[in-house]
């Protein structure tokens, strides 16, 4: 062969794909039936890589944020399911999500949401971190519910512009590596997910499309923020600041080398939410551990982590029993007011109420707020007083069943907050570096824990709360006899202080009474530990007038209670209450309170001189004017609530209101106000 054609054939078997040059190659060194098994392996491999879908190349025509999440590969794994239940078949997943900041603003503290809806269970998550701080394996569909997983960007939560950065992918873009199961039908059906967005709120992302693959989603979203570029929270690496039910402020107020010291506030931003004996937590990301605190403890004092631990191994000099927790997720507590003035674990603004968090309508200053400090001790490679994170999954919960249940994002850069200075000096002394967690209620459908019933002057009967205004055990006694399904009974007045055994025979006896229908069985009870009454007392040309009685059915005592009313018809003729303190907050709501001596509701007890236990209980009565409200009819429906909240929990409402029945002659509206307080004043001295 001359050098020539050496040279073509060289080149012929160069320019060949891989494939055939690799199988070229050993078909020259192989017998037949060897050469044939290794085709038969190549082209496997060959088969098996070409179902590994490339993440999407950035959309050439996005400026913006652009987010992509690409089904890598799935393979089916044990139990294997009935051909009539394919479709939940269990498959193990590999999946790539990818932000890539194409916009000409950095990307702070970024927040990928995911809806998943294919029963996925992530077990492993790398390159980003759950923003609610659950373990893995999390389960999405009992974790999210059908709302949005989402996923902080974890160690690289800042995405910078292509422009300051010449365009380097390390730093404009990151990815996210997941492996999980889902439950889907066979193939060629791709499980991809519902949804992609980011959390911050001044992007709009557009529904993500398969347009360019079938394993891949896509969208671009684009800033729609009131920002020209010029905030200088922004260009200096800070997110304005964020509103929310609930505000958790993580300020480092010194730095050091190896510690710095926190400040951790609660603020309570929802009109009627609340907080009974609060527990944070959160979730350590670097290693760190707490050395000490003031205004808060943590529920478990444990210092094995830190023994057994790297700390243990780097900090050979320090103490480690006296450092008070080294979990990765630990879960603190307020203190009890007999410590606000300990000089070694209290002493500090808005501490030590045993977790009490108000709502600013009832006392802005003091009690919306609670707040304590900690040292903090990093570890490697974080010893510098300038290299400071934050921990991420911050968890907020109350100890009342009338507390919310909280949604918490992850923590944001913010401007540094302010305090004014120490020394009593007109200045002010500004934080180290701020971050910012915004908590809000979830929507989730809970049973309520509260219940109302309405009665009127003109009607004998009470209409009672709804027949498992409250939810009904999951599993009844065998010997339950009663129905689920069947309406309430109406009541005798009295009724409404008894528990609902004695109850229910006062409602067989009020029926055979006024010749009523008795359902068989008999309906459930409420359940509630909460239940109001609005009584419609009085109605005459001027005005009418109601009244308001609360029924505390369970064992503890509930100190600084608040409802709110709206009352849609009726709000702008609102006069005043007589024992509570009312005032018009807007939308057709009328927020309660106790005035002194009436702001601690009793819990059940037995002290009452009857064979039975009888509910703690407030009343007071409240007055209206018909001059702005002309038109009215109180007893046709505008004299009853359409709503009513207590400690911040929508309560349940009765399905109708009392009937009209022959209406009493009028009497004069002084003595009818007289009548009426006097009704109440005999009730709470029963």
């Amino acid at each position: 062969m001359t050098r020539s054609t050496h040279h073509l054939h060289l080149y012929i078997y160069l320019k060949q794909p891989i494939l055939p040059r690799f199988a070229s190659a050993m078909a020259m060194a192989m017998p037949v039936a060897q050469l044939s098994f290794v085709f038969l392996v190549l082209l496997l491999a060959h088969t098996a890589s070409a179902q590994l879908a490339p993440a999407p190349a950035p959309d050439a025509g996005c400026n913006g944020i652009f987010l992509s999440y690409s089904l890598q590969g799935r393979d089916q794994i044990r139990p294997h399911v009935a051909e009539a239940e394919r479709n939940s078949q269990p498959y193990s997943f590999r999946a790539r999500a990818t932000v890539v900041n194409s916009d000409t603003r950095p990307l702070r503290s970024w927040a990928l949401q995911v809806t998943f809806v294919h029963g996925e269970i992530l077990v492993s998550v790398d390159g980003a971190v759950l923003t609610s701080g659950a373990d893995l394996p999390y389960n999405t569909t009992a974790g999210d519910a059908g709302r949005p997983t989402s996923f902080t960007g974890y160690p690289q939560t800042d995405l910078l512009t292509p422009i300051s950065t010449a365009g380097d992918p390390a730093k404009t873009q990151a990815t996210v590596n997941l492996v999980g199961t889902l439950f889907a039908g066979p193939r060629p059906y791709e499980p991809l997910p519902s949804f992609l967005s980011l959390a911050d709120p001044s992007y709009t992302c557009p529904p993500a499309t398969n347009a360019t693959s079938p394993t891949n989603l896509t969208t671009c979203c684009v800033f729609t923020a009131d920002d020209d570029g010029t905030d200088p929270a922004r260009s200096l690496s800070f997110l304005p600041r964020r509103t929310g039910d609930l505000v958790i402020t993580y300020d480092v107020l010194q730095s050091h080398e190896t510690t710095y010291l926190a400040l951790v506030t609660l603020e309570n931003d929802a009109p009627l939410g609340r907080l009974d004996g609060w527990q944070l937590s959160w979730r350590w990301q670097r290693e760190e551990f707490i050395s000490t605190m003031r205004g808060a403890y943590p529920r478990e004092v444990d210092t094995a982590g830190c023994l057994y631990g790297p700390q243990g191994q780097y900090y050979k000099g320090l103490d480690l029993s006296k450092v008070l927790n080294c979990d990765r997720t630990p879960v603190v507590h307020d203190l009890p007011l007999s410590r606000a003035n300990d000089t070694d674990i209290g002493r500090i603004d808005h501490c030590c109420r045993n977790g009490t968090v108000l709502p600013k309508s009832m006392d802005a200053a003091a009690q919306s707020k609670s707040a304590f400090q900690m040292e903090v001790y990093k570890m490697p490679p974080d010893l510098n007083r300038t290299k400071l994170y934050p921990p991420t999954g911050f968890n907020v919960t109350g100890s009342s069943p009338f507390n919310p249940e909280y949604a918490c994002g992850a923590p944001i850069p913010v401007t540094p907050s302010e305090y004014p200075d120490p020394s009593g000096l007109a200045s002010t002394t500004a934080a180290v570096a701020t971050w910012q967690v915004v908590c809000n209620i979830t929507t989730a459908s809970k049973p309520p824990r509260c219940c109302v019933s309405f009665s009127a002057f003109y009607n004998e009967s009470v209409v009672p709360c709804r027949t498992c205004a409250c939810g009904c055990p999951a599993t009844q006694p065998a010997t339950a006899t009663c129905s689920t399904t069947a309406p309430a009974m109406l009541l005798p007045p009295q009724a409404l202080l008894m528990p609902f055994d004695r109850r229910a025979s006062e409602a067989l006896e009020w029926a055979d009474q006024k010749h009523l229908g008795v359902p068989n069985p008999m309906p459930c009870g409420d359940f509630c530990g909460v239940s109001i009454n609005w009584h419609v007392a009085t109605d005459f040309t001027g005005g009418w007038s109601a009244r308001l009685t609360l029924f505390n059915w369970d064992a503890t005592d509930m100190p600084d209670w608040f409802t709110a009313i709206v009352m849609d018809g009726a709000y702008d003729g609102f006069e005043q209450a007589y024992s509570f303190n009312a005032t018009r907050v807007g939308n057709n709501t009328i927020f309660v309170k106790g005035s002194q001596g009436f702001n601690f509701l009793l819990g059940e007890s037995n002290m009452s001189g009857v064979d039975y236990p009888v509910p703690g209980k407030l009343q007071s009565v409240f007055s209206f004017t018909k001059k702005t409200t002309p038109g009215i009819d109180v007893i046709a429906g505008d004299g009853f609530p359409s709503k009513v909240f207590f400690n911040g929990d929508e309560c349940a409402m009765p399905l109708r209101i009392p009937s009209q029945g022959t209406k009493p002659a009028a009497l004069p509206v002084p003595l009818h106000l007289c009548l009426l307080l006097l009704s109440t004043f005999l009730l709470l001295a029963y």
